[in-house]
């Protein structure tokens, strides 16, 4: 799955990698409905992500397995801190304690909470972050879009996202044409041009913030 995060719900939900049996109906309809969710939530478009997803979760349940379901709620939370909303992950929360260790750290990395212990268990490319070398570069190293942008996230809910970081996941978001998150950083880069007395910078920045927004 292109858009989903560093948990490989992909290959996860498809069974059908290599040469396997053709995969159930479900996790074809989980995939399908996970990456439609996705697209639409960072392209900004409410309605259509809220059915997308509400229509994954019901294929995964249909399984009676919490760790599969958790994967989905980690996707919605994931997309959500790369876009700065920094809500509390209560869908997965509500699955911890019968989900895998590997998805309860990847849900405290999000929080800005993981133990150092936890650390391996993240994809490869959140460790360095996770780990404490939260800098601009680390960042940078990430190649997957939405994981750098997750990542940036995770620097700015712990307090840690300097303002080359800002950089990056405002040009990442841009480049990828995610309105959500675009505007999500453009308005933090504004804010702090505006608290530094950048009036100019910050003028500059809303009306990017206006034209991604598509306002006149």
């Amino acid at each position: 799955m292109r858009y989903v995060p560093a948990l490989a719900i992909a290959c996860l939900l498809l069974a059908a990698c290599g040469n396997k049996p053709r995969a159930p109906d479900w996790q074809m309809n989980a995939h399908d409905g996970l990456e439609r969710y996705v697209k639409a939530y960072l392209g900004g478009k409410t309605r259509v992500e809220a059915s997308e997803f509400e229509r994954a979760r019901d294929e995964l349940e249909s399984t009676g397995q919490p760790g599969l379901v958790a994967r989905a709620e980690l996707t919605r939370c994931a997309v959500r801190v790369a876009s700065l909303v920094m809500d509390p992950c209560e869908g997965f929360e509500r699955l911890r304690a019968d989900s895998p260790a590997v998805e309860r750290a990847y849900a405290d990395y999000l929080a800005g909470r993981i133990a150092p212990p936890d650390v391996p268990l993240l994809p490869p490319q959140h460790r360095a972050v996770a780990a404490g070398q939260g800098d601009a570069a680390a960042v940078q190293a990430i190649e997957d879009p939405l994981s750098r942008l997750i990542a940036a996230g995770v620097l700015f809910r712990t307090g840690r996202a300097s303002p080359q970081v800002l950089t990056i996941a405002g040009d990442t978001a841009s480049a990828q044409g995610w309105r959500r998150p675009l505007l999500a950083w453009l308005g933090v880069q504004a804010q702090r041009a505006e608290q530094a007395g950048a009036t100019e910078e910050a003028q500059r920045l809303r009306r990017r913030m206006a034209l991604a927004a598509g306002e006149p």
